[in-house]
């Protein structure tokens, strides 16, 4: 089997081209023109990577045509609120017009590739409490822009399926967190400012956002055994959520991060971390998924917050000695 991975070389990609390959799958990912291969380093480990960008419509198709891979994961996205909110013009055309150019080249091929659209639980937007846990047919009202782009993107590939025949299918996924998150994440975030404050980088603080909205949180580990066996066993021109179903505090994650590290630390709000609109609580029906590929969480919320936090350690130090060498 090959797969092609478009956007690979950032946390989910690496991830899941590593799970392809333990697999069997000859796998490729792409990343942007001088950009770095994430979480490969140096060694790409037998994953060839190309270099793409994703809204240059004729390099989009040319690659597709020459590796005419059996499966596509479309991970390439502005995926962060905050930066959408900045430059909304940006995620519309990466996140809209790129997946336009990877399903219109799909499209002109002459083998059935199955693909794989990759969209957010943020998509529902504000959700009443007794709409919780929220599922697929739950209307979206998108209160952010990168919300908006996709929820665009996933009616896009529903479109695509039904009047095409395509093999597409969509998952709006939830938090996902681990090891090598950038820290524009929450809890990638939490666990940076933790480390560099005992590595005494920084004073005793946690600068946080809102801390009392609640998240749905998922390994991306298991995130990425679930978008394999989408585009394995799910069903064309459906959407599937991949979330843990289980809501969980901003805040006790951060508690959960303090309880790990032995300094006292205080904790403070930052205004620059709070959204312009924030949703109070999201958690996802898993329901779906299951039925249709048996797939569950496997790697409970604490470990991957602890192994999220020693990857930091461990970058801290090694910042630390290249500064001293």
């Amino acid at each position: 089997m090959k797969s092609l991975i478009i956007g690979g070389s950032g946390f989910v990609g690496g991830y899941l081209a590593r799970h392809l390959r333990a697999l069997g799958h000859q796998t490729a990912v792409t990343k942007m023109p001088g950009e770095q291969a994430g979480i490969f380093g140096t060694d790409t480990c037998g994953i060839t990577v190309f270099d793409l960008d994703i809204l240059a419509q004729d390099a989009v198709s040319k690659l597709i045509h020459d590796i005419n891979p059996d499966y596509i994961f479309h991970l390439a996205a502005q995926s962060s609120v905050a930066a959408s909110w900045e430059n909304p013009g940006l995620t519309a055309d990466v996140n809209i017009k790129g997946s336009i150019h990877v399903l219109e080249a799909v499209r002109r091929q002459e083998k059935k590739i199955k693909v794989l659209l990759v969209g957010s639980g943020e998509e529902y937007g504000k959700i009443s409490p007794e709409e919780i846990p929220v599922r697929e047919e739950h209307m979206v009202v998108p209160g952010n822009i990168y919300a908006a782009t996709k929820a665009c993107q996933n009616q896009i590939g529903a479109i695509y399926a039904k009047a095409y025949q395509m093999d597409v299918r969509m998952v709006r996924a939830f938090n996902h967190i681990g090891p090598y998150q950038t820290p524009c994440f929450v809890v990638s975030d939490f666990c940076k400012q933790a480390a560099e404050i005992e590595a005494g980088l920084k004073e005793p603080v946690i600068w946080t956002g809102n801390l009392e909205a609640k998240r749905d949180f998922t390994d991306v580990r298991d995130i990425v055994r679930a978008y394999v066996l989408l585009a394995q066993s799910g069903q064309a021109g459906e959407t599937y959520n991949v979330g843990s179903g289980r809501a969980v505090r901003i805040g006790d994650i951060l508690n959960m991060v303090l309880s790990y590290v032995e300094t006292k630390i205080s904790v403070k709000e930052d205004s620059k971390k709070l959204r312009p609109l924030d949703v109070p609580v999201i958690e996802a029906d898993i329901s779906k998924i299951q039925r249709a590929t048996g797939w569950k969480p496997e790697i409970r919320l604490e470990q991957t917050v602890s192994e999220t936090l020693e990857a930091w350690r461990t970058a801290v130090r090694s910042r630390m000695c290249e500064r001293l060498s």
